[in-house]
């Protein structure tokens, strides 16, 4: 068998793989870093949901794992950062 018999042979799987890295795998990892860069900018006053429903607003951000957040008057709960879905209503940065 010569060079480009070998290679028409695996030229099929290199599409399928091409084609998986395009429809699957590169907007996962697009998705990653944009709800990363979303979670590395929470700041006090934001209204956030968690990915278990919840709704509340963040009163303290305390490291790089955690933040606590207010879900009613006087409840308030500490939530890992990666478990924010979304965050509703952003509060601007204070100019300094």
């Amino acid at each position: 068998m010569d060079a480009g018999g070998a290679f028409a042979q695996f030229l099929p799987l290199i599409l399928i793989f091409l084609i998986m890295y395009f429809l699957l795998i590169r907007p996962q990892q697009q998705k990653l870093k944009q709800h990363k860069a979303m979670v590395d900018a929470l700041r006090r006053n934001d209204q956030v949901i968690t990915q278990g429903g919840l709704i509340g607003k963040v009163t303290k951000v305390k490291d790089d794992d955690e933040v606590e957040v207010e879900l009613a008057d006087g409840v308030r709960v500490r939530v890992v950062r990666s478990t924010i879905a979304s965050v509703i209503s952003k509060t601007e940065p204070a100019e300094s």
